[in-house]
């Protein structure tokens, strides 16, 4: 048993490196924030330091042990807490790429006592420039943790109950509360990193749609302003637009053979479809977006599909269609301020100025601050004569985008008309 002047000792050398040991700390904190930084998921970083009373109680466990001196390796560490499981690995590899790895140990017990604690633990050589810079802390090792943000909750909770208070539950029905606390964290973890892979693929093939349809936007206004000769850019600009190629559409179709929809939701249906989309596999699209409307989902998400469906209509060089699709997305989404702008293309690629305008308006009216929708509402203009109303939007076009360079063509082509 330790004696009480031994323990005084012990105090009197451990506390002689406490101020160094938060100056350490606090630099690696501030290192791994940096290098962690190139994350998208913004990890959250706390720095800490062992407390007298904490290390003498683990130097009295190891004691036990046999282990005569104890070898305490977390007297100052970082916990970095991760949003979703999928950022443990890569904040590791970035740890183990800039520090020199003494340990490696992933906690996750599942006996009585422990529950699941779940953690990746490194052991760190402390950069020699730290330690020169403010004196040894005591020890040339820290520890890092990373877990995720539900695990570093059951870590917090558990160590109150459990750790700390000494317990140890022999009450069945204890044991299973506990491990069912756990359980349902884990799961939790392992549903809101699905979620996210889900949104991230989402959120790509959303990127690819947009920029082919905005493609097909281009392809259809762009060279009636700009293309010298006039009739080839009208003949662009009519039904036959070189977009979409039906043979070669079929093809892929039977390529990528067809999607099981029979007992997928309306999320893997979307996903289907904007992959279909952005294949150019517009039929296919189309018959998923319509699928997903026979399941009456609520209006907002009628009216989102049915803005989609509208702009694989659209590529298709459907404009009746497309247009029907738009004004179907804007009757039940009335702040659906793209699908009018949408419709309005549509109106100008078929030469319906005078409704294209409207849209183009009514979708600034719900939106003001669109570059692009007053970029085209100019062109709209420009087609009926209205120059100086064209130069006006152009310029408020310019304001908000001025890096534009087919609105800086636009301005330059209406300065011209108006002989300024």
């Amino acid at each position: 048993m330790i004696s009480a002047p031994e323990q005084n000792y012990l105090r009197s050398e451990f506390e002689k490196y406490t101020d160094i040991r938060h100056l350490v700390v606090t630099d690696l904190k501030e290192k791994m924030e940096n290098i962690l930084s190139v994350l998208d998921s913004n990890p959250v970083l706390s720095g800490r330091i062992k407390n007298f009373d904490s290390y003498f109680s683990k130097y009295i466990r190891l004691l036990k042990t046999g282990m005569n001196p104890p070898l305490i390796n977390d007297l100052l560490g970082v916990r970095i807490i991760c949003p979703f499981i999928e950022d443990l690995e890569a904040a590791e590899d970035l740890i183990c790429k800039n520090f020199k790895i003494a340990e490696r140990e992933t906690k996750g017990h599942f006996t009585f006592r422990e529950f699941g604690y779940e953690s990746t633990h490194l052991l760190i050589k402390i950069p020699k420039s730290i330690i020169k810079k403010h004196g040894s802390p005591g020890t040339d090792l820290a520890e890092v943790q990373i877990r995720t943000i539900l695990q570093d909750a059951w870590a917090e909770v558990e160590h109150e109950l459990v750790y700390k208070a000494e317990f140890s539950p022999f009450d069945e029905p204890m044991k299973r509360k506990l491990a069912a606390v756990n359980a349902s964290l884990s799961l939790a973890d392992i549903i809101f990193q699905e979620i996210r892979s889900h949104q991230r693929k989402y959120t790509r093939e959303m990127g690819k749609r947009r920029e082919s349809f905005f493609q097909k936007i281009e392809e259809s206004t762009d060279e009636l302003l700009f293309t010298i000769e006039s009739d080839s850019a009208n003949a662009r600009a009519g039904n036959n637009a070189p977009y979409f190629n039906e043979e070669k559409s079929s093809a892929a179709n039977n390529l990528n053979g067809s999607f099981d929809s029979s007992n997928a939701n309306i999320d893997d249906l979307l996903i289907e479809a904007l992959t279909s989309h952005n294949q150019n596999r517009f039929n296919e699209a189309i018959s998923q977006y319509t699928k997903i409307l026979d399941l009456n989902p609520d209006k907002i998400i009628c009216s989102i599909i049915y803005k989609h469906r509208g702009m694989a209509n659209f590529a298709c060089c459907r404009y009746d269609k497309a247009i029907e699709d738009f004004s179907n997305s804007i009757a039940l989404d009335n702040d659906s301020y793209k699908a009018a702008y949408y419709r309005g293309v549509v109106y100008s690629v078929t030469k319906n100025y005078p409704k294209a305008i409207d849209d183009y308006s009514l979708s600034l009216k719900i939106h003001p601050y669109q570059p692009f929708c007053l970029f085209r509402r100019g062109q709209a203009y420009y087609h009926i004569g209205d120059y100086p109303q064209g130069l006006a939007d152009c310029e408020n076009s310019l304001a908000l985008e001025p890096s534009n360079e087919s609105a800086v063509k636009f301005k330059e082509l209406l300065l011209e008309k108006l002989k300024m």
